[in-house]
């Protein structure tokens, strides 16, 4: 009590008259003899009464006291967050599936052709909730065709609204997901929408099931006392990155760290992949790194080449969805190509081989852009939940 009076005091002092100034310090020496007299309990309550009708009377009433503290409690919980953020540990969310099955992107799947199929209601959708599974479900309520489809609200990480405007009534979609960069990217595409569609009343414009991004923490303190590792996942800023697509520049990406500077990498074919969705079939293999072979034993490494028992396989390997298979050799790791890194750059690959828009297509790019390393999934709450996933 007697440390909030003389903090008070300090706050106050400027505002205070000298006569004021002197009651209150009066009040406290007189509470400072009551303490080193080693004075009893009773003693003790009564000049801290005594001490508080003199605050009471000589302090000036700070105006909203209540509104006062519950900003103040607001202000510095958002700084502490804001500092946490920044210096330690930074929200990050996976919009697309160039890291699949490591870490998952926004995946749907369009209902609109399964009349029947029925949304689950009650503790079942809140069970899929958790898992990340939600649903888009718009029932047109008047005839009309679709006028348009506006661009997600967002703020910071997060999508707030999404509408759509079909015969001349908007309706809005709260929270929709993040579905990654046009053209795939987007509401439109996944829903298959498009302007000048009709729907008459009851129809179903539209009918998506969701599965969420893994949403994750990066760790933003580890690379400060050292270097990004090979293997590591780690996320970067696109600035400055001119071979890729206009509308990727100026964001994050999250890809597996495979070369560092000065190093010459390429990629060995071990077998072929066939029936590859926009390639049909390629070939892939293993990286090789200043002519040392990257294998299974590699650490972080372990899941890309461990499938159906590499490096054993050969021949021809039919596709399957989120498997991994190696490193695809296109683009500037083509059959036959040598690629070497700049001293101060990086080079990071997908685990997704088949569906990544990656360093085999725009090269390297300078580590003063890496923000952090990937710490661990906090949402959802699937296999893929904490830490464990990402160490490999």
């Amino acid at each position: 009590m007697r440390k909030h009076v003389r903090r008070i005091l300090s706050h106050q002092r400027d505002v205070l008259t000298p006569q004021t100034i002197q009651e209150v310090e009066a009040a406290m020496r007189q509470m400072d003899g009551t303490l080193a007299g080693n004075a009893d309990k009773a003693a003790l309550e009564k000049q801290m009464e005594s001490l508080e009708a003199v605050a009471n009377k000589c302090f000036k009433t700070y105006p909203d006291a209540a509104w006062r503290e519950n900003v103040e409690v607001l202000l510095v919980a958002l700084t502490v967050a804001m500092g946490v953020r920044t210096f330690f540990l930074q929200p990050f969310k996976i919009p697309t599936g160039s890291m699949q099955p490591t870490l998952f992107g926004v995946t749907s799947e369009n209902l609109i052709d399964k009349p029947d199929f029925k949304i689950p209601g009650g503790w079942e959708r809140v069970n899929e909730w958790f898992q990340g599974t939600s649903y888009i479900h718009i029932v047109a309520d008047h005839d009309g065709e679709i006028q348009g489809v506006g661009r997600p609200l967002r703020l910071l990480i997060f999508n707030i609204r999404q509408s759509i405007l079909v015969g001349g009534k908007s309706y809005n979609i709260w929270f929709p997901p993040d579905f990654g960069a046009p053209p795939n990217g987007t509401l439109e595409a996944r829903a298959e929408l498009h302007r000048g569609q009709f729907f008459h009343t009851g129809d179903d414009i539209i009918k998506l099931k969701v599965s969420a991004g893994d949403h994750l923490f990066v760790d933003r303190l580890t690379y400060n006392f050292r270097p990004p590792k090979r293997g590591e996942i780690i996320v970067f800023e696109t600035h400055g990155i001119y071979r890729l697509p206009h509308d990727q520049q100026d964001t994050f990406y999250i890809k597996r760290l495979v070369g560092l500077g000065g190093e010459t990498l390429s990629l060995h074919q071990d077998y072929v992949v066939s029936g590859v969705p926009g390639f049909g079939t390629l070939p892939v293999g293993h990286l090789v790194v200043d002519g040392r072979p990257v294998t299974a034993a590699t650490p972080h490494f372990e899941n890309i080449y461990s499938f159906y028992g590499a490096p054993g396989v050969s021949g021809i390997v039919p596709y399957q969805e989120n498997h991994y298979f190696g490193h695809a050799l296109i683009w500037l790791f083509s059959p036959g190509n040598e690629y070497e890194i700049r001293p101060d750059d990086l080079l990071v690959m997908g685990d997704n081989t088949m569906n990544s828009l990656d360093s085999r297509s725009w090269g390297d790019f300078p580590a003063a852009n890496v923000i952090g390393r990937a710490f661990s999934v906090y949402w959802p709450v699937t296999d893929r939940f904490g830490w464990g996933c990402i160490n490999h």
